[in-house]
């Protein structure tokens, strides 16, 4: 019995070291193929990856769950520099991004950013690259943060875009993997065996379900580096925020109605990540400059579904604005 338990104990200390063996190699080559591809912008002791392009009126892009400024730079930023400064930020705990503060860190440590503190970080960054009076545009829990960035500076926000964004509470329970990576129990033993061992296929899987019913673009899988979004700390911090988001949304939607600036809403009617009837229907009646735009048959990516469309909003909410 007992030398039974020692080739258990043997066992588990070998499967922990493999564990961790194959998470730091794989952290280690996400860092060495995807290295930060702008600059770090330090408010406050706190770096911010941003990377800037062209030149105009300035138009922050703020990325959703688990993605980083990759998803930007894949297509939309290159159909706006040429007429905007387009700056794109990777959000607290995502991409290049530091956590928010030390009570982020650490892997027993289940503490979110509020999407309100994560738009003061970012606005820290912005405000050290010179932005002023931006249009903010956010996908999906970007989204949330670009409606905290413009509640917390209604007066110096032009306007906003809002793609597939989570605005409001939603009924019923997060999917069970969040809710167990934001534990410490998923923190310390679940993150460290995706980050080792969770296969490409599967990864491919999940990117695909995202893009659905579009397929995945050619291309896009090497581009944005899934790698990245596999680091512990990266599955860490989208988790906690993911899971700490609704109460946050119902507290900004109380204030919803004092938005009096120009907002762009771009909702595919075949987005179930973050459905259209739940999120930017409401939004829409609850802004008094709110504009819906309903994309038939597109799912939870618009900007890569129809580049173009969001395009045009961009340009419509900066001749709204007065920008153009």
């Amino acid at each position: 019995m007992l030398k039974a338990l020692g080739y258990i104990a043997l066992f588990l200390v070998l499967l922990v070291l493999v564990t961790l063996w194959r998470a730091n190699a794989r952290d280690a080559k996400a860092a060495a193929e995807f290295p930060p591809a702008g600059q770090l912008v330090g408010p406050a002791g706190r770096q911010v990856h941003a990377e800037v392009f062209g030149s105009g009126p300035d138009v922050i892009l703020i990325h959703g769950a688990s993605g980083s400024t990759r998803d930007f730079t894949f297509d939309l930023v290159h159909r706006l520099k040429d007429r905007y400064r387009v700056i794109v930020l990777d959000r607290p705990g995502l991409g290049w991004t530091d956590r928010a503060g030390p009570a982020f860190e650490g892997v027993l440590s289940t503490a979110a950013e509020s999407p309100a503190r994560q738009a003061e970080m970012l606005q820290g960054a912005a405000d050290a690259l010179g932005v002023q009076n931006p249009i903010v545009v956010g996908h999906s829990y970007g989204g949330a943060v670009s409606l905290a960035w413009a509640l917390s500076r209604p007066d110096r926000t032009a306007a906003l875009v809002l793609l597939g964004a989570a605005s409001q509470p939603w009924p019923g329970e997060l999917t069970l993997q969040y809710r167990l990576l934001d534990t410490r129990f998923g923190s310390l033993i679940l993150v460290p065996l995706i980050a080792a061992f969770a296969p490409a296929p599967l990864v491919h899987d999940s990117v695909e379900s995202i893009f659905a019913p579009q397929p995945v673009p050619e291309g896009y899988i090497d581009h944005i580096g899934t790698d990245l979004t596999l680091r512990r700390t990266t599955q860490r911090a989208n988790a906690q925020q993911v899971n700490s988001l609704r109460p946050h949304v119902e507290e900004m939607s109380q204030r919803y109605p004092s938005l009096d600036l120009p907002v762009e809403i771009l909702h595919g009617t075949e987005d179930t990540t973050v459905p259209l009837h739940i999120h930017s229907e409401p939004l829409a009646g609850m802004l008094p400059d709110g504009e819906l735009t309903r994309m038939e048959g597109v799912g939870h990516m618009p900007h890569h579904a129809d580049p173009e469309a969001v395009v045009a909003a961009i340009d419509r909410a900066a001749s709204r604005a007065g920008l153009r």
